[in-house]
């Protein structure tokens, strides 16, 4: 701003020794004539000044932080942490991208959902999933369903979390999956819907990656890909400090 300011200074004194023209004077005298001459210089100087300051007085407006734009307000990303008979980790979850997504798995952690469920799937350099099945391998009733938010641009990359789903493309409710590795056939594309991305994984990948390279097979109404040796999800709890704001309801 100052630079501006300085830049412009030449320009008004070059116009110093050669005053702009001030209209036709009548001189009725010489006593006049001196009068005028004599006011001649205070009228040009008094001109030149006007110009010349009016530029920094525009410039120290602009510069009135009172007039700069306000930084936009971060985002709400809660966590929650994940605790497994093998170990923890903790999911940042996006409620800017996936808002309903975000507000149906909560609903399920602050109901205790998880508490006591399996990880039934594992699937080396694929995913890891859960949130589906008791420990005795029966079913676990989920109503809440959501809508599909598959096309938010987050994308199945490692570490990423998703929803789970059946062949509806709504058909979403407590199960979630972790992915081991880059998995762009679960995105979205022109001809199909894909698997609602909603978190990532922030901390304890090492224990999401001992998971799914465990040893794995059938077990009672799961017929392949489950671990031999039952790996619980213990429970999941939102994370203090991180759950500020709010989400829709789903």
């Amino acid at each position: 701003m100052r630079a501006s300011i300085i830049g412009s200074l030449p320009l008004c004194s070059a116009h110093a020794s050669q005053p702009p023209p001030l209209g036709r004077v009548v001189h009725d005298s010489p006593v006049e004539s001196r009068r005028m001459k004599q006011l001649l210089p205070t009228l040009a100087l008094a001109f030149l000044a006007t110009v010349c300051l009016h530029p920094s007085i525009a410039a120290e407006k602009a510069a009135d932080p009172k007039a700069q734009p306000k930084p936009a307000a971060a985002a709400y990303s809660p966590q929650v942490q994940v605790f497994t008979s093998m170990g923890n980790f903790t999911i940042e979850l996006n409620a800017e991208r996936a808002p309903l997504t975000v507000a149906n798995f909560l609903a399920y952690v602050d109901a205790g959902h998880y508490t006591n469920t399996l990880i039934h799937r594992a699937v080396a350099n694929f995913v890891i999933q859960g949130g589906g099945f008791n420990t005795d391998y029966t079913p676990k009733s989920a109503a809440l369903k959501v809508v599909n938010e598959s096309g938010n641009g987050l994308s199945n990359v490692r570490g990423t979390v998703g929803l789970a789903r059946t062949t509806d493309p709504h058909g979403g409710n407590a199960q979630f999956f972790v992915n081991l590795n880059d998995n762009a056939a679960l995105d979205p594309n022109a001809t199909r819907w894909g698997y609602a991305v909603f978190g990532r994984v922030i901390d304890g990948m090492d224990v999401v990656d001992r998971i799914g390279n465990v040893a794995t097979g059938a077990h009672g109404a799961i017929k392949e890909e489950t671990p031999l040796k039952p790996v619980v999800i213990l429970k999941i709890e939102r994370v203090a400090g991180t759950s500020g704001g709010s989400v829709p309801k789903p």
